[in-house]
């Protein structure tokens, strides 16, 4: 009982694996993907600040590490099936909070449960630091797929978990971190040598014209 369950949980994230039920080369925890997508939002956030932003760094860890604690209890759901629609996805949303609120209510102690209450609502909101974790985590997962499919996965479903995620980051084209990605970090990515049938090129660019001209 009490914080013990919470620090002896931190282990178990460990052994939830990302997009479950398929082939994959490389296997991706949750626990892994929090501290990259942390650090991840520690750069983008780095670009912001230097570009003018204030950003809240307390607020932007302490999101990027939290994010994704809550699928301890419901486990990883498949991008494209979390996001099938709106309902589904607030239901799911619904669900895993929910499920975080009973086990701090009963594994912290009083004095603290309004703290990890705060810290373990969704973290992508319209702030600044909100926003960051949104493209911060879809960068990651962007990566996660093209390593999938830089290897020659035949998973059609990697495709499409990186699509999906560079349309996500496109929606924050005005950000100044996602410029800074768009135009020197996914070109570097798209350098790397893959499968020469893969049409991951020609499908980035259109992906990119389409929205940067919207």
């Amino acid at each position: 009982m009490g914080v013990h369950q919470y620090f002896k949980s931190l282990s178990d994230l460990e052994k939830i694996y990302r997009c479950p039920g398929k082939f994959k080369f490389q296997e991706h925890s949750v626990a892994s993907h929090s501290f990259k997508v942390t650090k991840i939002a520690q750069f983008l956030g780095t670009v912001e600040a230097q570009k003018g932003s204030q950003v809240n760094w307390q607020a932007l860890y302490e999101k990027a590490l939290n994010h994704d604690y809550n699928e301890l209890f419901t486990g990883d759901i498949k991008t494209p099936v979390k996001y099938a629609s709106a309902e589904l996805r607030d239901l799911f949303s619904q669900v895993e909070e929910k499920m975080t609120q009973n086990f701090i209510l009963k594994e912290f102690p009083k004095e603290y449960q309004h703290i990890y209450l705060e810290r373990f609502k969704e973290g992508k909101d319209d702030t600044l630091e909100g926003k960051i974790l949104s493209v911060a985590d879809k960068v990651d997962l962007l990566y996660e797929s093209f390593g999938e499919i830089q290897k020659g996965n035949p998973e059609p479903l990697f495709q499409e978990i990186y699509e999906e995620s560079l349309l996500t980051i496109l929606q924050f084209k005005e950000m100044e971190s996602v410029k800074y990605f768009l135009q020197e970090i996914l070109p570097d990515m798209l350098d790397e040598k893959f499968i020469k049938h893969s049409e991951l090129n020609e499908v980035t660019k259109k992906l990119i014209k389409a929205n940067l001209e919207s």
